[in-house]
């Protein structure tokens, strides 16, 4: 096989046209995970208990409304920093 002929596995890499000032509005499971911070797995947490949204159905794809998950994320708790005074009361 020389270089110039392309193989059965060969791929292409998808390329968006949107320009970056315009993110896409639906994100994909591993982007909506990325898109927040954590893992996919995380993610599946986060939703099955109610901390991220569900997802939109677009035929049989699942799709994460990127406003909504803004939104639950802005929703979810700050972390606290410890109390000095706890520790002599």
């Amino acid at each position: 096989m020389t270089m110039s002929e392309p193989t059965t596995s060969t791929k292409r890499a998808r390329v968006s046209v949107l320009p970056l000032s315009c993110p896409p509005r639906g994100l994909g499971r591993p982007a909506a995970a990325e898109y927040i911070g954590v893992s996919v797995s995380k993610f599946d947490e986060m939703v099955a208990d109610g901390r991220m949204p569900t997802a939109k159905e677009i035929d049989r794809r699942k799709v994460w409304d990127r406003i909504e998950l803004d939104e639950a994320f802005s929703a979810l708790p700050a972390e606290t920093p410890d109390n000095p005074w706890d520790a002599i009361l």
